[in-house]
């Protein structure tokens, strides 16, 4: 068994040590998926602070230990959206997407003002899979919706991310 794993299920069994140690090997991909939303330093550092006090008080309700990081992303991701629909606007920082059906980031205001004309589950379908390298299977347990779903939707995002990039992509590879 992988000691990640151990570490998971140890926490929703409740030890606090092994919780603060399972929070620890998240933080960075829970802190990347906030600033990406929120698109400030310290309301991604607080959002990170929320979303492990939520994470602590839900633990209990985990029940595969090995979809912890795609249950950490959703509350982070339900989080930054009630952040943003209180702010009453959507934005939604640079994602750097690498080469082989990805982007590579040689000019992030292009690929950022892109990203900000689609729409939220364009956005969220995009960041989740390119900026946290989750699998379909992930988003779809993520999102509550079938693989083939997340598959349709990601299409018709790269789809609508090539138009607002112009003729072919404006020249990037997505």
């Amino acid at each position: 068994m992988d000691s990640r794993v151990r570490m998971v299920k140890a926490a929703i069994k409740g030890d606090d040590e092994a919780f603060l140690e399972m929070m620890k090997a998240y933080k960075i991909d829970l802190y990347k998926t906030a600033l990406a939303f929120l698109r400030n330093e310290g309301d991604a550092l607080e959002a990170v602070q929320e979303v492990t006090f939520r994470a602590y008080k839900g633990i209990r309700s985990v029940r595969e230990a090995s979809y912890v990081k795609t249950w950490l992303i959703r509350i982070m991701i339900n989080y930054c959206n009630d952040v943003l629909k209180k702010r009453k606007r959507v934005v939604f920082d640079e994602v750097i997407l690498y080469s082989e059906g990805r982007i590579e980031n040689h000019d992030g205001l292009e690929i950022r003002d892109a990203m900000k004309g689609l729409d939220d589950r364009s956005r969220e379908i995009l960041a989740m899979k390119y900026f946290q390298d989750l699998k379909i299977s992930e988003i779809a347990t993520a999102l509550n919706h079938p693989e083939g779903t997340i598959k349709t939707w990601l299409n018709r995002a790269l789809k609508a991310l090539r138009e607002k990039l112009g003729e072919n992509g404006g020249g990037y590879r997505v």
